[in-house]
């Protein structure tokens, strides 16, 4: 239910989507959508909160991989960005982006998925300086993490809106070279 909620977030946007409509996609009635959900902003959540859960096993696996750490950064960069545009998983973000500011359980939620994002990036810069891969100073792995998780953000949002010139190749490249500048490995 909720990975057609997000398919069909992503193809008509929140606003557009109508419970009733989903229903009929699922096979089942408006008022049964309602029933679990009770409101779009839930369902948005619900459905946010089913593709974070599942990002969470393949980044975690992704981290656990046995092999050199700027690989591991690549794959962390590659797995946060979108497939292309009105990808459904950041659709839901920008859904969420716009409804946040006047909603504390949204807020809540991107908080809560946001510190788990820069929690592992954070642990693989760490385990990078500890490995001495990596030339940053130990105290500004927060903010280097903080920095780079930002500018994922920005090249995601450009490249899910379809963009004149953004692409996700675009992205991935540039990303990975501002990880490698963050990180600035040692020679």
């Amino acid at each position: 239910m909720l990975e057609e909620a997000m398919r069909a977030i992503a193809e008509h946007g929140l606003a557009e989507l109508t419970m009733s409509g989903l229903a009929e996609r699922l096979g089942t009635s408006g008022g049964h959508i309602l029933y679990y959900f009770g409101s779009k902003d839930r369902l948005l959540l619900e459905a946010l909160r089913w593709s974070e859960d599942r990002l969470t096993g393949e980044r975690q696996a992704l981290l656990s991989r046995r092999t050199t750490i700027d690989r591991r950064l690549d794959a962390f960069v590659e797995l946060y960005l979108p497939q292309g545009p009105r990808d459904a998983r950041w659709m839901l973000w920008i859904e969420l982006w716009a409804r946040a500011a006047g909603n504390s359980e949204l807020t809540t939620a991107q908080d809560e998925f946001d510190r788990a994002w820069q929690e592992d990036l954070e642990q693989l810069l760490l385990r990078g300086v500890r490995r001495r891969r990596f030339g940053l100073p130990q105290d500004e792995v927060p903010e280097a993490a903080d920095a780079l998780l930002a500018l994922l953000d920005g090249l995601s949002t450009r490249v899910v809106l379809g963009l004149r010139g953004a692409t996700r190749e675009g992205a991935v490249r540039t990303a990975r070279n501002a990880a490698r500048n963050a990180a600035r490995p040692l020679a």
